[in-house]
């Protein structure tokens, strides 16, 4: 009997959290979606134009901790990868206010673009993200390589970025 009481609960605690899991998880995409983003700085940024060069789609919120954590990172990989060919370009969530990714920009000095989602176009595109950070890596070709809900592994990233722009270092198979 006492097993009963400890196992119910715990298998629904387990059922909820998968159906959570499959709830918040974006679908699976195949190809960049063909899409444009504004940015905060008013710049219409088709993702059709970035053919042809790698492109790392980050979503992201002002309130989110592990985005925060993640900017210096990003920022750093752009900075040393974007003249060979890498864009970046976070985009912030439809509940994140436009003043406050404003302020977040500044003060992180975030040298990539930053779009803003206001009726959450590009989730939806992008297979209805909901949580953040949700990253896609896009290669040149417009595949989408690789999409992680949460940190990322800046090293393998970068060794990716290079893979596509011309390095003998592996892709993501994952």
């Amino acid at each position: 009997m006492k097993i009963r009481t400890v196992f119910i609960p715990l298998l629904a605690v387990a059922l909820i959290g998968t159906f959570g899991y499959l709830l918040l998880t974006p679908t699976s995409l195949e190809t960049r979606p063909d899409i444009s983003l504004m940015t905060i700085d008013g710049e219409e940024l088709q993702l059709a134009s970035l053919q042809g060069q790698p492109l790392l789609v980050t979503f992201w919120a002002t309130t989110c901790p592990g985005c925060v954590r993640e900017i210096p990172h990003l920022i750093e990989l752009y900075e040393e990868l974007a003249p060979r060919g890498l864009e970046i370009i976070a985009v912030a969530m439809d509940y994140d206010p436009p003043n406050r990714v404003l302020a977040m920009r500044k003060a992180r000095n975030i040298p990539y673009p930053v779009a803003l989602d206001i009726h959450a176009d590009a989730a939806r595109a992008f297979g209805n993200v909901r949580v953040t950070p949700t990253s896609f890596l896009i290669a040149p070709s417009g595949q989408v390589i690789y999409q992680k809900i949460g940190g990322m592994n800046m090293n393998k990233l970068r060794a990716d970025i290079l893979a596509m722009l011309g390095s003998s270092q592996a892709l993501y198979t994952n």
